[in-house]
């Protein structure tokens, strides 16, 4: 899954790709590069406290569709591929999938009921990410007794809640949401344990591990500060390359020419494993 932020502050490339031919060609680009789907997204969820600084700011639906539409417009017309929108608002999913998106990516676990109503209606897949709390203020304060006990759990509870509202259980999948309001050792617990969640609640898991800050901060030299993320694609891809190994069904990231190489010699030494 390739990331297309359509936002001006976005912490990994904010700003890049605004302008819509700009994301337009980088969404085809992606695709080229061997993308299976593309995620859009005209918000940016970029967490706050920490070493995040300020989170982003809150957009208004009407302002969200305004980015979203001129870019999905466009894609729709010229791929057949799927495209998937980034959001934690009802209004912007019915809009996006009025105008052609196949699918919703929620990382609010459904915050806003009517998204999950809107979805039901499209009968599309549904991705639900696990986070706690608002964008600005969710790395602040971070407390969990239990932590793969109570992230599953409330991914379940999201999953139930979007059964109940008439979303297909079988066109869910779960995120345990890397980065959103989880400590340095929380993530590398997160990620390490992925398959847990595949198991626990039986649905595909998306990881999205690109270029987040934990990874600058494995890689950084000792006392230095976490490297930024135009120089985390060694962490992104060994990240990647765990996610394959525990059974990830898709992989959200921005480097995807990397990623796809990576892949390939990646699966070619699994395969050379097998009986002949």
């Amino acid at each position: 899954m390739g990331i297309l932020n359509i936002t001006p502050d976005s912490f990994s490339d904010g700003g890049l790709w605004l302008e819509r031919d700009r994301a337009v060609l980088h969404g085809l680009e992606m695709l080229d590069e061997g993308a299976d789907l593309l995620d859009l997204g005209a918000e940016s969820t970029r967490p706050g406290g920490g070493v995040y600084g300020d989170g982003a700011a809150t957009v208004p639906p009407e302002e969200e569709i305004a980015r979203l539409l001129p870019v999905l417009d466009e894609l729709r017309r010229r791929t057949e591929r799927p495209l998937s929108v980034d959001t934690r608002k009802g209004a912007v999913a019915r809009a996006a999938l009025a105008a052609g998106a196949d699918l919703i990516n929620d990382v609010s676990l459904l915050s806003d009921p009517e998204l999950a109503d809107c979805v039901a209606e499209a009968g599309c897949p549904l991705i639900l990410m696990h986070s706690r709390g608002e964008t600005a203020s969710m790395q602040q304060g971070i407390r969990f007794e239990d932590l793969l006990g109570e992230v599953a759990a409330e991914l379940g509870d999201a999953v139930d809640r979007a059964v109940a509202a008439g979303v297909e259980r079988s066109q869910i999948l779960v995120d345990p949401g890397i980065g959103f309001g989880k400590t340095y050792d929380q993530n590398l617990e997160l990620l390490h344990h992925a398959d847990a969640f595949a198991r626990s609640l039986e649905l595909p898991v998306v990881l999205g591990a690109s270029r987040k800050s934990f990874i600058g901060h494995v890689t950084a030299d000792d006392g230095a500060p976490p490297d930024p993320p135009r120089d985390r694609l060694a962490g992104s891809l060994a990240a990647v390359a765990w996610a394959s190994s525990t059974g990830a069904a898709v992989v959200r990231v921005h480097d995807v020419a990397d990623t796809v190489r990576f892949l390939k010699v990646w699966h070619a030494i699994e395969g050379s494993g097998a009986p002949r």
